[in-house]
């Protein structure tokens, strides 16, 4: 019974995915037989209004994916740098050095902030921390836009730290305690049997807990509405406000739109080129997770 309820639940599963893969590249296919296909991947402009009759006098549209992805990449990189070493010290901290009074006070903290809503991340953002951005950047001689990408990466990597501690720390306590009496059987300290044994050890997890977090980054939505704007700037300057491709998704899909325009297609095919940038990145990190369960096996 059980099994025949998990294999009816594999096959749902499978059949949707194939849904959504053929509804996003049947609109995608519709969106690139108006607009060029090397227009959309090397176009530097995004400014995806056009004219919605043929007598209305309109913006032809700029429909270059690159200011979105430069966008993206740009507050992941930023959302990463905050929450890796954060992420792991801690996870190291809480799995070997933590009492377990504090362990068992601290870690649910920590869990406590994958339950706030992203949209009070995004006021946090906002309010408190893009102000205070400027207010510094302005005293040290930087022009720092209300809205940049500095602020929603550094709120976002906040975000972005229990899933990257909590995952890291039930990989290191999945060590066996063996390898760890070894070490020490070796003369080996603490210190050194952590970062030569213990890590390594738990690298192929450590690394999935920060791929899940990256596909969390690359898909964050409210954060970057509130804190980042929607200007599509082709930029790597951070003080800057750039957006990113699933804010332009639902910015093209919210309100009464016409699904047979460019404009409103075009959000598929963002959707599709997300699709596959994030199913590239899977492949990478499964590779590298393989060549450590390898080396370490």
């Amino acid at each position: 019974m059980i099994q025949g309820v998990l294999i009816a639940c594999s096959f749902v599963a499978i059949f949707t995915t194939i849904g959504i893969v053929a509804s996003l590249a049947f609109e995608a296919y519709r969106f690139f037989g108006r607009i060029p296909l090397t227009d959309f991947l090397f176009g530097l402009e995004w400014s995806p209004q056009t004219a919605m009759r043929s007598d209305q006098v309109g913006a032809s549209g700029k429909f270059g994916v690159l200011p979105l992805l430069s966008g993206t990449l740009l507050i992941s990189f930023i959302a990463m740098c905050v929450a890796t070493p954060l992420g792991i010290l801690s996870a190291v901290y809480l799995a070997e050095f933590a009492r377990p009074k504090t362990r068992n006070i601290i870690k649910p903290m920590l869990e406590l902030l994958a339950g706030i809503p992203t949209v009070v991340y995004g006021f946090f953002a906002a309010l408190v921390v893009a102000p205070i951005i400027r207010n510094m950047g302005s005293g040290a001689g930087f022009q720092i836009s209300s809205e940049s990408a500095l602020a929603a990466g550094l709120v976002m990597g906040i975000m972005l730290v229990p899933f990257i501690s909590s995952l890291s720390d039930d990989v290191i306590n999945a060590v066996p305690q063996a390898l760890r009496d070894a070490s020490y059987g070796m003369g080996a300290t603490e210190t050194e049997t952590i970062t030569k044994v213990v890590l390594p050890a738990a690298t192929p997890g450590i690394i999935g807990s920060l791929l899940l977090a990256v596909s969390r980054a690359i898909g964050e939505t409210m954060i970057v509405v509130m804190a980042a704007g929607l200007a599509a700037n082709l930029t790597a300057n951070p003080f800057e406000a750039v957006t990113t491709m699933t804010v332009q998704i639902v910015t093209l899909l919210t309100g009464d739109q016409e699904f047979d325009s460019a404009k409103t297609l075009a959000a598929f095919a963002i959707a599709l080129f997300l699709l596959v940038l994030t199913l590239g990145l899977n492949i990478v990190a499964l590779r590298i997770v393989d060549k450590y369960k390898q080396k370490y096996a």
